[in-house]
């Protein structure tokens, strides 16, 4: 496959990952599915933005950069002989680096989040009843937590999915990296003449 046909797979995948992560950071807004009666009732990692922002907006920049290349003109920019798909292939490599940042923040935020548990109200206050990640493997500790109903299934479900779906993207991310590498080098192969080009750019 050519590199610009390959970064056009990838940043058609990254799209859709990068809306479900956004989502899923809104749901988490939402403890047990219900409206929380204070901001402070919400888990703390929730206003990070991991989802949002990490694995959302910083995610949409790269993911258009790479199905755009697809159809950059490999003979110049503008008819620049200087520069054309060599050139976009390089650039799509930052785009990629800014998109392993923004993943690499979203997984980092939803590890600790899964490892710190939900905030909760245990009858008395609203706090964190788990430590280090021990109601993982005890599912009896989850009554600690009394309201909202379901807040240790939900936040784990949410987080989880965005631990799993940031990880798909900095590997994603990473797999362009060495594909702009390629470009940069080579050229893309409709430039090269495997796709009826005369020459690589």
């Amino acid at each position: 496959m050519c590199t610009g046909g390959c970064a056009k797979c990838l940043g058609t995948t990254l799209i859709p990952l990068a809306v479900l992560c956004t989502l899923a950071n809104i749901l988490l807004f939402f403890p047990g599915g219900e409206v929380p009666e204070e901001s402070l009732h919400i888990t703390d990692e929730v206003w990070c933005f991991g989802g949002i922002v990490g694995s959302g907006v910083l995610m949409i920049f790269p993911a258009l950069v790479f199905l755009g290349l697809k159809n950059n003109d490999c003979c110049g920019c503008c008819g620049n002989q200087s520069c054309g798909k060599r050139f976009a292939m390089f650039s799509s490599i930052l785009f990629a680096a800014v998109g392993v940042l923004g993943a690499g923040y979203c997984f980092v935020v939803s590890s600790v989040a899964i490892n710190r548990g939900p905030k909760c109200n245990t009858g008395n206050e609203w706090v964190y009843p788990f430590l280090e990640g021990n109601y993982l493997s005890n599912h009896t500790l989850w009554d600690a937590c009394q309201s909202p109903k379901n807040i240790v299934p939900w936040n784990l479900t949410l987080f989880s999915l965005l631990l799993i779906m940031s990880g798909i993207q900095v590997v994603l991310c990473g797999i362009q990296v060495v594909n702009g590498l390629f470009g940069t080098i080579c050229g893309d192969c409709k430039c090269c003449g495997c796709c009826g080009g005369d020459g690589t750019v």
